[in-house]
């Protein structure tokens, strides 16, 4: 069945999208994939941000009403969910940007997106010996699968972290004929220690642009990010207090999601370039020369 677009004061309806139910409640619609609709093997591993049924929920209660009914909208003409690759720069275990990850994880699961966090655990150093790396292997298939990522990064000395330019490092700028991050959106995120800072999602944005994406106009950046958080044992140490730097992240992940949908049907045609075209007739030209010279 399709998708009808979202409201707040819609009743409790069960429809299916692609495959997928998602359910809508009053004052709570949700557009998120259910369990029993997921693949078992991507939820364990790709979807750490999902919650225990009883645990509370902010983002719940957030009202998207615009972003909600563009995406149904956009559900309901192509029966396609937006695809998400979220990556973080640290492999602390309280780690803080991988909290603010999960954080965008969840907004954007409720708004429809299928979201895949990337664990940049057991990644080697980026070197031009091991391509065929399982976990290098696994987030160049993450890159080409989506259609945006999400980046977050401390700063760390004035600058992102090595965790995460070495994630970046392995992806690269085109294999063969496919450029896995060419005309896919970005929305940028950086965690601080001390008082705000601006560096890592200034060279985010530079990284975005490297590698041939759009980088969305708003940007996230919390200060002392280890007192955005209730102390770690406390209830809810996963989740961010409620603040202006939590409402940021918020509007960060709505844009994103209007962004990505708006761009994702013309992909082909932002990677049209006459430079590559050209390149592409000069290939075949010699390859023609070739053949008549054997002749």
């Amino acid at each position: 069945m399709a998708h009808p677009a979202v409201s707040q004061s819609v009743p409790i309806v069960s429809n299916s999208v692609n495959g997928h139910k998602s359910i809508q409640g009053p004052g709570h619609p949700s557009l998120a994939i259910p369990q029993s609709d997921d693949d078992s093997d991507i939820r364990q591993k790709y979807r750490p941000f999902i919650l225990d049924g009883a645990a509370e929920d902010w983002v719940s209660t957030l009202e998207l009403t615009t972003a909600m009914d563009l995406a149904a909208q956009e559900l309901q003409k192509s029966n396609n969910r937006l695809k998400v690759v979220v990556l973080y720069g640290s492999l602390r275990r309280r780690s803080y940007s991988r909290l603010v990850a999960l954080e965008a994880s969840r907004i954007l699961f409720r708004l429809g997106c299928d979201v895949r966090v990337f664990d940049p655990e057991g990644l080697p150093v980026k070197n031009d010996t091991e391509h065929n790396h399982p976990k290098v292997q696994e987030l160049r298939e993450l890159s080409k699968w989506s259609d945006g990522h999400v980046w977050v990064s401390p700063e760390q000395h004035g600058n992102l972290t090595a965790v995460f330019k070495n994630q970046i490092d392995w992806i690269p700028l085109s294999t063969g004929s496919v450029r896995p991050t060419q005309g896919r959106t970005l929305a940028i995120a950086q965690v601080c220690g001390g008082s705000q800072s601006f560096n890592s999602v200034n060279s985010l944005r530079l990284l975005g642009r490297w590698m041939r994406m759009f980088t969305i106009p708003n940007q996230s950046s919390i200060p002392k990010a280890y007192t955005q958080f209730p102390d770690e044992g406390q209830p809810g140490d996963q989740r961010l207090i409620p603040s202006g730097n939590r409402d940021r992240l918020v509007d960060c992940m709505e844009e994103f999601v209007k962004y990505t949908i708006l761009m994702r049907p013309h992909l082909e045609l932002f990677g049209d370039r006459f430079s590559e075209r050209e390149e592409k007739r000069a290939k075949e030209e010699k390859l023609r020369l070739a053949g008549a010279t054997s002749l």
